[in-house]
């Protein structure tokens, strides 16, 4: 039996023209799709060939806007850019950096009121629009509202990259003012994500360490942990500058247990990873001496080692000790050292002069302990007390341990 064979229709012209025409308007949509996807992907690179690809694409109008009105435009770009904005506005509603630039034009025609109603809209259509949380910053200042211009930064230190760059040196400076701290630890003590770095960023900065250490005193009091790196870096600013006791006050606002007539870990219990100067503070040297604070069971000790024919100051801790006779005392581990080789504690005011020494025994006398007197005058009102390490001819150099150390008021002294 023969196979049927299907019976193939021929089309007509009609249907080839619309086969035709659907396959091209299929091109021409694929072309449009890829040109759009193309000028998206290099508008933040290079938004002018961007704008030239796809012109009627608001997004990629906005940002050549935006490149337009960087620096300091002349008359010609702002003019572009105004129409830009226009156009860019017309295709794409939401388009930020186009309300930003009309903002930023209308102000430079003089128009305060109508650019605080094109910001305003612009921030109401996105937070992420640094240009417009700028300038409300700026309008916010210069109105007074503390409160109102803490909020666009909240904001701007939120959504842009750049934010930080920017702003936490400005907010850095405007610290100094007391109201601006009020306003700015309710800002800080919501917790918002740019906190912590910016808390690193002030005390790093070191210009107004008064106004800085007020700011986390004012943070502690309302629950709001500030770093400790942050804490010692304010302290030894202030101590740069000379503010003794501002720095002591502000420590023992951390450290309640402290007291200015003693030295104060005597176990190493701190393990701070950056010590104030009223901490103990390891030195060490590229020449041959290691120094380090470590924990063990009994909560922790001072470990340090120099190479033969090395020497000098290995551990040193800074003090604030009223005019006095004070006793030093304490025990050492591993120290086996010939009798003129033994380290010992030196006690000297700020400017170098020394007040005092306590030679240190081998540690395999008397279980180690150690024990001695020094005096404190009322011209040296700062003082450092250290431990040198002296230079060794012995292959092994100098190495041992400090267990314990403690400087107290001398009985009736």
């Amino acid at each position: 039996m023969a196979k049927l064979r299907p019976i193939r229709r021929k089309r007509s012209g009609r249907e080839w023209a619309l086969r035709g025409a659907l396959a091209i308007t299929a091109l021409w949509i694929g072309y449009i799709s890829l040109t759009r996807t193309i000028a998206f992907a290099m508008y933040r690179s290079n938004p002018e060939q961007a704008y030239a690809l796809a012109p009627r694409d608001g997004r990629v109008a906005a940002r050549l806007v935006e490149r337009l009105m960087t620096g300091n435009p002349n008359t010609g770009q702002r003019a572009r850019a105004t129409r830009l904005a226009r156009q860019a506005l017309y295709d794409e509603p939401l388009a930020g950096p186009a309300l930003t630039a009309l903002g930023l034009n209308t102000l430079l025609q003089g128009d305060v009121n109508r650019a605080r109603q094109l910001f305003a809209h612009s921030d109401a259509l996105s937070r992420r629009e640094l240009g417009t949380q700028l300038w409300l910053i700026e309008d916010a200042v210069a109105r007074n509202d503390i409160a109102g211009a803490l909020r666009h930064y909240d904001i701007a230190l939120r959504t842009a990259r750049v934010g930080s760059d920017l702003l936490f040196p400005v907010l850095t400076l405007a610290v100094a003012d007391p109201v601006i701290r009020k306003e700015l630890t309710d800002t800080l003590a919501a917790r918002p994500p740019w906190s912590l770095g910016f808390t690193s960023h002030l005390a790093n900065s070191s210009i107004n360490p008064e106004a800085s250490a007020d700011l986390f005193r004012r943070l502690s009091r309302r629950g709001v942990a500030v770093p400790p790196e942050a804490q010692s870096v304010v302290v030894n600013a202030l101590v740069d500058r000379g503010a003794l006791s501002e720095a002591w006050n502000y420590y023992q606002s951390f450290r309640s247990d402290v007291d200015r007539r003693r030295s104060r870990d005597p176990r190493f219990t701190a393990n701070l990873e950056t010590p104030s100067v009223f901490d103990w503070m390891p030195v060490m040297n590229e020449t041959g001496v290691t120094a380090t604070i470590q924990a063990n069971r009994k909560g922790g000790l001072f470990d340090f080692a120099a190479a033969s024919t090395v020497g000098g100051i290995v551990l040193q801790q800074l003090q604030l000790l009223p005019p006095g006779r004070y006793l030093l005392q304490g025990t050492s581990g591993g120290i086996e050292q010939t009798a003129r080789d033994l380290p010992y504690w030196q006690l000297v005011c700020r400017d170098g002069r020394e007040l005092g020494r306590v030679e240190l025994p081998s540690s395999t006398e008397n279980n180690g302990r150690f024990s001695g007197e020094l005096s404190v005058s009322g011209a040296c009102p700062a003082q450092l007390l250290r431990l040198v390490a002296r230079p060794s001819s012995a292959i092994g150099g100098v190495t041992g341990q400090i267990q314990t150390v403690t400087l107290i008021p001398a009985a009736g002294g």
